[in-house]
């Protein structure tokens, strides 16, 4: 039998066809984020090597490997206090997005809500928030809603600004070709307005998930008896400060992994985003 005529079994080609289409797309991951995790190793190895060479004590300066071996050896305590950061930062986040997106839509379409409410939207972010953190303590005790409030507090915002700039910044050639069929408001909000806005709502989501950790760790750090801000004042108090570390470790990762959630949806919500950058995504991935 000739080369030309070798049988092959089924599927075989479709198999090595497949895995060679979704090669590149595994490389390019790859690729994305090994500078990222280089960098990160060779920051811990400097770290490693100052904390092993020089002369900083344990307790002001712990090493990488110290602070592994707290996660290691205490599993337990970080993932209670863990869970409780966790569902007040998602409380917080959840009712920052609806509200900002309401105050936006309510802003955007109403000239006489825009100027009542506008300013104090812009105001509340010049309010120290660990300033009155203290007083929602006084008002509403130890328990979950003074951190909810201190997380709404300064999360909406981003929200708030990006969905407002997004409901303005609509094609005035569509709107018009809207009202000529005869639309109503809420079609023209629902098949323009909305789609157009999806991708500043998102910017400001995305915000909005990175600094939802910051806020429950400032409601815990006036008044709590739980969570990780509670657990790093003692732990500071008692200079355990590789749990310090520890702790701050993982709200790192619990942000990250809340802002890479929030851009899987985008990605789902807005496939055309994808689509209108053209050949230089393309170009992108194929590196």
């Amino acid at each position: 039998m000739s080369t030309r005529e070798k049988s092959y079994p089924a599927g075989s080609f479709s198999s090595s066809h497949e895995g060679g289409r979704l090669a590149p797309a595994a490389v390019a991951a790859a690729n994305r984020y090994a500078l990222t995790l280089l960098l990160a190793m060779g920051g811990m190895l400097v770290w490693q090597a100052i904390t092993y060479f020089g002369s900083i004590p344990r307790w002001q300066l712990p090493s990488p490997w110290e602070v592994l071996q707290v996660l290691g050896s205490e599993p337990g305590l970080m993932a209670r206090h863990a869970l409780v950061t966790a569902q007040e930062a998602l409380a917080g986040f959840a009712i920052a997005v609806a509200l900002g997106f309401a105050l936006a839509v309510a802003i955007s379409h109403s000239r006489v809500f825009e100027r009542a409410v506008y300013p104090y939207v812009v105001a509340s972010q010049a309010i120290p928030i660990i300033a009155i953190a203290p007083v929602l303590v006084i008002w509403f005790g130890f328990g979950l809603t003074p951190k909810i409030i201190v997380i709404v507090l300064i999360t909406f915002f981003p929200v708030a600004i990006n969905t407002v700039d997004g409901l303005r910044n609509v094609d005035r050639d569509m709107l018009t070709l809207m009202r000529t069929m005869g639309a109503s408001q809420w079609q023209v909000f629902r098949m323009v307005k909305f789609p157009s806005a999806l991708p500043l709502f998102f910017s400001g989501v995305k915000i909005a998930a990175a600094v939802s950790v910051i806020g429950a760790i400032l409601g815990e750090w006036v008044g709590a008896n739980e969570g990780l801000g509670y657990l790093i004042t003692v732990s500071k108090a008692q200079f355990l400060t590789a749990r310090v570390f520890a702790s701050i470790l993982v709200l790192s990762l619990m942000g990250i992994a809340l802002f890479f959630f929030v851009s899987s949806i985008e990605r789902w919500a807005t496939p055309w985003a994808r689509r209108d950058a053209g050949p230089s995504v393309d170009m992108e991935t194929r590196r």
